[in-house]
């Protein structure tokens, strides 16, 4: 039984449709409120668009790895569980996994993450879960996914921007908008236009996070992050990052890590936010 007592019913499980990304959104919201407010939390905002958003990219993208698990009901299905994976190079990477709450601990969210796991067993596999889940974390850890890092969720203003100190003298950010507007063949390595920007990013990706997503910086960019090459004197990209109205930073990737500070205050200067600003920081 769940935790008001339900059973599971008839689930079935399959990949999500469009048209229900809405019910995802709806799931996704309930079960975060579910265990943050007690914990005297704030509930997740109302406005659900940017999730939308960031649902209908996962989907567009691996379909496969985006699967609900549904009852019937007077209308014919609903919508009761989803999760969402993907899968970049040799990286594979649980994004979402939501339950209802009446219907947790009955093994729906184990058969979902069955379904969803790669079959290929040299590819790594990852997530970034809260610490305030130790259910779910010792769900993920029968398969061999365990805390490694912790990530900090840092949101504020900087009230001494000083303190971030200035890029080094030959280091010089260009504006992605520059290169993706420019002509194909400038003097920018990998060229310019579209996809010579794509090529620059794909060249860093792969030297310093060890593959290439170039799907997700295309999404990125619909979403109205700005994004910064930092070049060298000789021109050669060494780093990039992305800051948005919204007051999201990220992500940010450098050859050099010397370089992520005086970055993250050019970014935090170069876009100012509605409100806060926010990154997620790897800890040790």
């Amino acid at each position: 039984m769940g935790r008001d007592g339900r059973g599971t019913g008839e689930l079935t499980y399959r990949p999500a449709r469009p048209d229900e990304l809405g019910a995802c959104v709806g799931i996704w919201r309930v079960s975060i409120n579910d265990y943050i407010v007690p914990l005297g939390q704030h509930e997740i905002p109302t406005d659900s668009n940017q999730v939308t958003r960031l649902f209908t990219h996962l989907q567009s993208t691996d379909a496969e790895r985006f699967v609900v698990a549904t009852t019937p009901d007077a209308a014919g299905e609903r919508v009761v569980a989803f999760t969402a994976a993907v899968e970049r190079e040799r990286l594979w990477y649980l994004s979402m996994l939501f339950v209802l709450p009446e219907l947790q601990g009955l093994g729906v969210g184990r058969e979902l993450l069955a379904r969803v796991l790669p079959t290929d067993g040299g590819m790594a596999r990852s997530t970034a879960t809260d610490s305030a889940q130790p259910i779910s974390n010792a769900l993920y850890a029968t398969y061999g996914i365990v805390p490694r890092m912790p990530l900090l969720n840092l949101v504020g203003l900087p009230e001494r921007p000083d303190a971030f100190g200035s890029l080094p003298s030959g280091i010089t950010p260009v504006g992605f908008d520059r290169i993706a507007g420019g002509p194909a063949g400038t003097s920018m390595p990998g060229g310019g236009g579209h996809d010579g920007l794509i090529r620059l990013i794909e060249g860093l990706d792969r030297e310093i996070v060890g593959l290439a997503h170039p799907q997700d910086h295309r999404f990125l960019r619909t979403e109205g992050r700005h994004g910064w090459l930092y070049c060298g004197p000789d021109g050669s990209p060494l780093a990039y990052g992305y800051a948005g109205e919204s007051g999201r930073l990220g992500p940010i990737a450098s050859r050099d890590p010397d370089l992520l500070v005086p970055i993250l205050g050019h970014l935090t200067s170069a876009v100012i936010p509605r409100g806060a600003s926010a990154i997620w920081v790897g800890g040790e």
